[in-house]
């Protein structure tokens, strides 16, 4: 746990120095709302992953960005096989900050994106995981995003996730 929490402080250390150094830079910060939907990568104990997100985005240039991510993720369980067994629901708050690149010089189209953060649970009991969330993604210039992303969750030795599709709407600020 203590190696998460140095990568959460040195993640949080670093996208603080790039507000700092830039502030004075001619740079722009937007905030996207979005929904998604995915299917666990986990086995057979979830169905379905469910959630929503808040990003605050702060551009460096049109081509390079430092999102920060908080929302809510839902892992909805199931009935394994036909064994009578249920696996409860699981639930969990990302925080997550990482870059985000666009391959076009606009600041709109094609783009990669890369976050690590922390999953605090909602379950009683459940604790915190180590996040990392690997994307790519269309975003137009009107604001609209989809993206396709993997988020993992890892935490003593396990590890849970899911391949989903985020669609999103960004405001200027």
């Amino acid at each position: 746990m203590k190696t998460i929490t140095k990568i959460i402080a040195t993640s949080a250390a670093v996208v603080a120095l790039f507000f700092t150094t830039n502030a004075n830079a001619q740079s722009s910060q937007k905030l996207g709302i979005g929904i998604f939907g995915g299917v666990p990568t986990s086995g057979d104990a979830y169905s379905v992953a469910l959630g929503a997100d808040l990003r605050y985005q702060f551009d460096i240039d049109k081509q390079l960005s430092i999102p920060v991510t908080t929302g809510y993720t839902r892992f909805l369980g199931k009935e394994i096989g036909n064994s009578g067994i249920n696996v409860p629901d699981f639930g969990y708050i990302p925080v997550k900050a990482g870059v985000k690149y666009f391959f076009n010089e606009s600041g709109s189209g094609i783009y990669g994106l890369a976050e690590l953060g922390a999953g605090f649970g909602t379950n009683e009991g459940s604790g915190t995981s180590f996040v990392y969330s690997p994307a790519v993604g269309y975003a137009w210039s009107n604001g609209l995003d989809l993206g396709l992303k993997y988020e993992g969750l890892a935490r003593d030795g396990r590890s849970d996730g899911y391949v989903g599709l985020r669609l999103a709407y960004g405001f200027n600020l």
